[in-house]
């Protein structure tokens, strides 16, 4: 006896179709699952059985083989439960055959029968637009997240029994309708705002900038000083997502199981704050399955490492690449995966050891040498790459007793949305939608420079040393100020204050 199902497996941030092949032969009871599972996958034969016997079905005597083809691709998840259940019902003759085909099975078994929820469903269902499967079963957890996909003949479940009863009885079944998508897209609600940030004016126009080109930028000041604060309300001055970048975000996140069953999709760019202590793979992404590392997680959104020089340098030296190219390529023995790593950058730091080099009103109890040896764990090659180094001076006792500022960060947002609109407009079809991201090439086009914001620039490289690649991050910066003051040409005055926002150049520690 002989069956055949359709399920869908992840590799990466891509999906491939997983053709489920069970067979019932008489002999001593025993079940073996091949096509190269996982343990997840291998322990979903004592899943399969205890829910096929508690949904009050039996499971078959004698040797039962599944296969999971291609056999070549290594299998990952319990996702294959329900598939392996169905298939195994119609092998033994307990529901029919025929209609099973052209059905797709994704779902996680309990004990008892019902379904859990299963990781990567809306890449799996975009994927399949230009098929026409007959249905698609999926976990009724999963039911705002499958809505997005604007897919029909999508069937949530929540039991094997209401599965098996679904695949039976499909055209008396209404499917999922799928969400208006206007609705999906709406400010984020209840963040952080810069309007409770008493003083630091000079830190709110480097974040404005930083945002308004989404620029990497580095934050130094003493402790107290506000960096993570200031850190934490740059998601409130960001553009809003449009559906595209929510879909491609809530992608990722689904196959990282990260989705809120409740809402079904990511409705706010990403804020990621990993700790210190995180490995170079958990940053970057890896395993012995690649999964997805921060830089991704933080795609069209924010990276934020706090504690900047106490990363593992082996941490930070791998955020180079991810930083330059937009994307991380993973590559084992097996496999070679690429995750899109699209973010802003943005770090905090002490200044010294003791955290108090700058501050004017406490001493800092470092020698130079400690100093520049906590300095010159961040290596000259990644703070080429930041193109905003700002420092945070700690607050006066006036500025502590005063109100905070009335600006909001509904009003900052004004100023960086028209700036965006701006770019978005200048790199119509070039796929990039920030000065940050511009390449070399485009800088050329984009940005010429007058003579006199040439000598500018010509006599800041020489003075502080600045790399090529500096003198590209500056011209970039300088062409978001720019943008802010809605001026199509570069003038010096620009120039002169992205320079100023390159204080690690000067090398004020030494």
């Amino acid at each position: 006896m002989f069956s055949k199902v359709f399920s869908f497996g992840i590799n990466g941030l891509d999906t491939y179709p997983v053709t489920i092949e069970v067979d019932v032969s008489p002999g001593l009871p025993l079940t073996i699952i091949v096509g190269l599972p996982d343990n997840a996958v291998k322990e979903s034969k004592e899943r399969v059985r205890a829910a096929i016997k508690n949904s009050g079905y039996k499971y078959p005597l004698g040797r039962v083989t599944v296969n999971l083809s291609p056999a070549d691709t290594k299998k990952e998840g319990p996702s294959f439960d329900l598939a392996i259940a169905l298939g195994l019902l119609s092998a033994s003759d307990q529901i029919p055959k025929l209609p099973l085909e052209g059905f797709l099975f994704l779902g996680e078994l309990s004990l008892d029968g019902t379904i859990q929820p299963a990781k990567g469903i809306l890449p799996i269902i975009t994927s399949l637009k230009g098929f026409s499967p007959k249905g698609i079963l999926i976990p009724y957890h999963n039911i705002h997240e499958a809505s997005i996909t604007q897919m029909d003949k999508i069937y949530p479940v929540k039991t094997l029994s209401e599965a098996v009863h679904t695949v039976s009885s499909s055209d008396d079944i209404s499917p999922l309708p799928p969400r208006v998508i206007e609705h999906l897209i709406c400010p984020p609600q209840n963040e952080p705002d810069f309007a409770e940030v008493k003083g630091q004016s000079a830190v709110k126009r480097a974040l404005e900038i930083a945002a308004a080109g989404s620029h990497n930028i580095l934050l130094i000041g003493p402790p107290g000083s506000g960096k993570s604060m200031l850190a934490r309300r740059i998601p409130s001055i960001l553009p809003d997502m449009t559906f595209e970048e929510i879909m491609e975000i809530t992608k990722i996140h689904s196959v990282a199981g990260l989705v809120d069953s409740a809402i079904g999709y990511i409705k706010k760019r990403p804020f990621r704050s990993p700790h210190h202590t995180t490995s170079s793979a958990a940053i970057v992404g890896g395993g012995s399955y690649p999964k997805p590392g921060e830089v991704t997680l933080s795609h069209n959104g924010v990276l934020f490492l706090d504690e900047f020089p106490e990363f593992n340098r082996n941490v930070l030296e791998a955020l180079r690449q991810p930083m330059e190219d937009h994307f991380v390529t993973i590559s084992r023995a097996a496999k070679t995966l690429k995750f899109p790593a699209k973010f802003m950058l943005v770090c905090a730091m002490n200044p010294c050891p003791c955290g108090f080099f700058s501050d004017s009103r406490r001493k800092c109890t470092c020698t130079q040498p400690q100093v520049q040896k906590y300095m010159s764990k961040i290596s000259g090659p990644l703070l080429d790459r930041i193109d905003l180094h700002i420092e945070v001076p700690s607050l006066t006792t006036m500025e502590m007793l005063s109100r905070p500022s009335s600006e909001t960060s509904a009003s900052i947002k004004e100023r960086t949305v028209s700036a965006r609109k701006i770019q978005e407009k200048r790199f119509t079809g070039s796929g990039i939608f920030a000065n940050a991201f511009m390449s070399h090439r485009q800088i050329a086009k984009y940005c010429p420079l007058a003579e006199e914001s040439k000598n500018l620039l010509k006599a800041a490289i020489e003075q502080l040393g600045i790399s090529a690649r500096a003198h590209d991050k500056i011209i970039k910066l300088a062409r978001t100020i720019a943008d802010l003051s809605h001026k199509d040409e570069i003038l010096p005055e620009h120039i002169a204050e992205a320079i100023q926002y390159r204080s690690l150049d000067r090398n004020w520690w030494g």
